[in-house]
This record gives structure tokens, sequence and C-alpha cells, in this order.
């Protein structure tokens, strides 16, 4: 089996057996003796790409460090491993987007699993009192938004239209991703034609595509201004097509809408509780459909909301949890959803009063500082959900106990910080019931998850 390589300043190839597994999906493997490795490196430490245990490879190593290796698999030279399956994409190897498409599907959630229990285990000491079992993704084409580079190339005076390599810089021409919703997917060769043909493509600095319930945007980014011929062919496609259209000629805040005079907006529908958000391509919205159904459904389950409960929605987005959370707690109930960034929260303002919502309140609030004078957080609330960024929620960690709240669900896109943010809540006065992982980015390393705090009961002793 062949593996091709990106051009990279490479050392030397040798022969490794793969012992494990990194939480990145990558073989772990050393340097020995008995492999006629070189003597100053015995036991050294060699993280190996595209390689699983129990496999000897030949690989080349393309990054060294005092306490470990890196190498890419160019060769396999054993009987492949019992988890390995063929890469559904043409470009796995060298393309960045993708770092486990070799693994069986069952691994890439074991892998994800173990990294999860590893990182509560190491930074807080902490083990669920139950594992939750995996949300997985209910498709391959899983994607419903996606940037991709653009550049102009002098010597074939042609764009190249792609993902970043694997580590570097350089674009990977791509016109088929199988990760894409099919759609999207589909209109890859033509979105690279009208590129190609446009005056001003030199000032193309990438695309990016979203995608909602019924309607399909293309952004592009540029960094010139576009002549009227170009702009007569952009909107002509995006006729042809009944896409939505939009430039940005500088930052996020230039973006304007150059198909119609109508409102940026797209839409999706979170079906089981009857409602549709609004957003614009711009906006964070999770690139995962059938995921993102099955987390809001979980998160509404373990929050075990009732009637006329109060909720604090905390990194609110646009409403993404907070208008479900309002759908359950009725018009008794009240929900505070807070956020930092004022369009998303003008954004989820709006798709309350689309969804005729009118128990939830939306507050500005940059949640990396202190925000205990506010109204808001004055108050007792019966449940709390987290959704913050990968930097975590360690200033909200500080001020959690004045919350009251019961029950506390937190969705985590980076295991470490929910860890450290685990180890806190504990010292809080929380236990952690549950936890699972969300397969949110199949085929990467990235590990989403939900875990369930509940608030110990003071009346409880150590004995009981």
């Amino acid at each position: 089996m062949k593996y091709s390589r990106q051009a990279k300043t490479t050392t030397a190839t040798h022969t490794f057996v793969v012992e494990a597994l990194s939480h990145e999906g990558r073989g772990i493997s050393h340097y020995h003796e008995s492999a006629d490795h070189p003597v100053d490196k015995h036991g050294k430490k060699v993280f190996i790409q595209f390689a699983l245990p129990d496999e000897r490879v030949a690989a080349t190593i393309i990054r060294q460090s005092k306490r470990f290796e890196e190498a890419e698999t160019v060769t396999l030279l054993s009987a492949p491993s019992i988890y390995r399956t063929a890469p559904i994409c043409e470009h796995f190897t060298v393309c960045g987007g993708c770092s486990l498409q070799h693994m069986q599907a069952d691994e890439q959630i074991r892998v994800k699993q173990n990294t999860l229990a590893s990182h509560l285990q190491h930074f807080s000491g902490l083990s669920p009192e139950v594992w939750l079992p995996a949300i997985r993704s209910t498709r391959q084409d899983y994607r419903r938004r996606a940037r991709i580079g653009v550049r102009y190339v002098d010597s074939s005076k042609k764009l190249v239209m792609g993902f970043r390599a694997r580590q570097t810089n350089r674009l990977v021409p791509i016109q088929h991703c199988p990760i894409l919703d099919v759609e999207l997917d589909q209109a890859l060769p033509e979105v690279y034609q009208l590129l190609n043909i446009l005056t001003a493509r030199k000032d193309i600095g990438h695309i990016e595509l979203s995608m909602g319930s019924h309607e399909i945007a293309l952004l592009i980014r540029h960094t010139a201004p576009l002549p009227p011929s170009d702009l007569k062919k952009l909107q002509q496609f995006a006729q042809q097509k009944r896409w939505q259209l939009y430039l940005q000629p500088k930052d996020a805040g230039s973006v304007h809408r150059i198909d119609t005079d109508a409102p940026m907006r797209l839409s999706y529908q979170l079906a089981n509780f009857g409602l549709q958000l609004g957003f614009a391509p711009t906006d964070f919205t999770q690139v995962n459909d059938g995921v993102n159904q099955q987390m809001i459904n979980l998160a509404c389950k373990l929050l075990d909301l009732r009637v006329g409960e109060r909720v604090l929605d905390l990194f609110c987005g646009l409403g993404n949890f907070s208008l479900p959370i309002a759908q359950c707690v009725g018009e008794q109930g009240h929900v505070v959803a807070v956020e930092g960034s004022e369009a998303m929260v003008e954004r989820g303002r709006e798709n309350a009063i689309r969804n005729q919502l009118k128990n939830i309140e939306f507050y500005a609030q940059d949640l990396t500082q202190d925000f205990s004078k506010q109204p808001w957080a004055k108050q007792g609330f019966d449940a709390l959900l987290i959704d913050p960024p990968r930097s975590g929620a360690e200033q909200v960690m500080q001020y959690i106990a004045n919350f009251d709240a019961k029950r506390i669900v937190y969705v985590s896109c980076d295991p470490a910080t929910l860890a450290r943010d685990a180890g806190i809540l504990v010292q809080k006065g929380y236990r952690l019931k549950q936890a699972g992982v969300m397969d949110m980015f199949t085929h990467t390393s990235h590990v989403e998850s939900i875990t369930l705090f509940e608030k110990i009961q003071q009346c409880n002793n150590e004995s009981e």
C-alpha cells in the first residue's frame, strides 16, 4: 500500500512498529535498538501520520524536536490493521481537512471517547458516573458550510481553488469533496469555472459556501473592486443557480448581498421543535446539521426541563439552544441568553420574534470579563447551558455558584478546557453525572462533547 506525501524537507526514512494511537489519531512508535535505528535516538517517541496500531510501516521523518519526532507513512510493510479502511477521498493524504479517513468509523469514535476520558482524568481527576452513547453523524456528506482558498498562479494564468495542504499554506486543487453536502460538492466545478473567467480573478482571496435548509449562499472575499462586467457574470450565475450571492471587500462588516436587495438571511430548521432560525453567511452555525439536531435534543433531555423553569444559556450565539429551551419551559418559564457578539444577539432576538417566542431575553456581554454586576447575572436559575468557544468558560466558572442552578449542561469543542472547567465545577459543589462525545466533524480528530453536572445538595454527606 502506497501513500502520497507532501513535498517537505525530510531527514530520513525508517521502519517502525506502531504501538498505540495519539489523541489526534496518529500512530505512536519509538526508536529501538533492535530495529537498527540511530543509536542517539533510542527510546525517542515518534508520531506517525496515517499509521495504525500493530502495523509495521516505512515512515519519513518530517519534523524533529528534542522530545519527539513527527513522520508520515510512506509504505505499509505488514498486514493492515483491523481498523484500517479505504479513504473516501482521493486527496486524503495531502489535504489538511481530514485526518482519520483511513480509520473505520467505530474506531474514530473510540479514539475520541478515549481522548475525552483521558483529558478529564488527567486535568481534573474526573470520570462521569455514566458514559453517554456517542452522537454519530447520519451522513457522509455532512458539511453544510466551507471556506475554500483561491489563488492565482502566474505561470499557468489560472486559479487554484481548494483547501490548504496538511500543515502548510499551499492550496491543494480540489473540485470534489465527499464530506461536503452533495449539492455544494457538485457545484464546485461550476464555481471554479465562474471564478476563472472573472477579470479580477487575481484579487480573490477565498470563497465561502453556506447552506440553509432551503437556500445556498456564495460569499466571495476580494481585495480590489470588481468591475461591472464581473458583477454581471456573478449575478447571472446566482440567478441561474438560485443562490444568494455576497461580496466581502474588507472585514466581516463589509459583507453585502448583490443578487437582490433582500436581507442577508439563510435559515435552518429544528424539526423536532418546529423552529426556523435565520442566519447570515458570516454567522457561526454548526456545520453538521444531523449532529446539531441530535445535540439539541440530548441537551434538552439532560437538562430535564420543566414547564415554568428559568434557564440561563451562555455563549448562546443566534439561539441554537436558547429557542428550543424556551419552547420546553413554556410561556410560564423564562430563558436568559447571553452572547459576546452584538450581531449574534440581534440575530437571536430576530429568531425569537420569527418563532413567536416571548419568554426569552438576549443580552450582549463579553463572558471572558467580569459580568457579576449585570442585572441578569444576579438572578437565580434552575438550569444552565454553556456552549463556549475552544478557550472554554473559565471566567464563568468563577461565578457559577451564584446562579444556583441545579443542572448544568456543558457543550465543549475542546476536551482540555472542558476538563479544566469541570474541575472548577466540582470544587463549586457539582458532580459530573454524564458525558459523551459527538461526532460533529467526522474523519477529523476534533472532539466535541456534551456533559451533565448536577448540584450536590447540602444535606448530603460523604457517608451517605
